[in-house]
């Protein structure tokens, strides 16, 4: 139940925060700026790993704790409540921020700029860089260590930055599914339930592609170690 709890604070730490730079953003006409919401993401997601994840590792998305189960690094069977305190988490940081700024239409919600393919492609890109990076710094599936939280934390910021403006930069089925059912916009959110997740995936299967090592190599490393 520890790690479910932490599950669920940390990704209500990350939706409250992040979502609710774009809203305070929006009431105070672009003080924080699109550069300042992307660095509020980087940093919250950053926090949540150092403070979290020893616990839980921090996983604070479903696309990453699916992953993690492909890659057989993460039990199937914790997939469901993993999911489930996620998805309580970003719903409770929603109707806090409707509870606080109650005139917000859009509540952080996640909308195409252009068209839904576009986006669909741009989220399915950014997430399988960001499961890229995260299955290089886990340890398992646990995040730790000074590099993870970095290393994650700024690929978020990143790719909010430059892709924000397009397609929301989501990357988090749950960060964008909490806001568009709270504020009704519910049009587009196939792409950000299913974008991330199959770009997560792919970026377990190439990255076991990449790490492998043949046979070839092993036995010339045992030859090595026996000479």
């Amino acid at each position: 139940m520890k790690k479910y709890v932490a599950e669920l604070i940390g990704t209500y730490a990350m939706v409250f925060c992040g979502t609710g730079a774009i809203i305070i953003n929006e009431i105070s006409n672009g003080t924080i700026t699109h550069l300042g919401i992307a660095i509020t993401f980087g940093l919250i997601v950053m926090a949540m790993i150092y403070a979290l994840g020893e616990i839980s590792g921090a996983h604070l998305n479903p696309a990453v704790t699916i992953a993690f189960a492909v890659d057989k690094k993460f039990s199937w069977k914790e997939v469901f409540p993993y999911t489930l305190f996620q998805f309580l988490g970003a719903t409770l940081a929603t109707l806090s921020l409707h509870f606080l700024f109650p005139t917000n239409i859009n509540l952080g919600a996640t909308v195409p700029f252009g068209s839904d393919i576009q986006s669909f492609i741009l989220e399915l890109i950014l997430t399988f860089f960001l499961m890229l990076v995260i299955l290089n710094v886990s340890t398992g599936a646990k995040e730790k260590g000074i590099v993870a939280g970095i290393a994650v934390g700024s690929v978020v910021g990143l790719e909010a930055l430059f892709a924000g403006p397009i397609c929301g930069a989501s990357m988090n089925p749950f960060r964008s599914l909490a806001p568009a059912i709270i504020s009704g916009n519910l049009q587009s959110i196939w792409i950000y339930l299913t974008a991330p997740v199959l770009g997560a995936i792919l970026a377990v299967f190439i990255y076991k592609y990449l790490t492998k090592k043949n046979p070839h190599e092993q036995t010339k490393c045992i030859i090595r170690l026996h000479s």
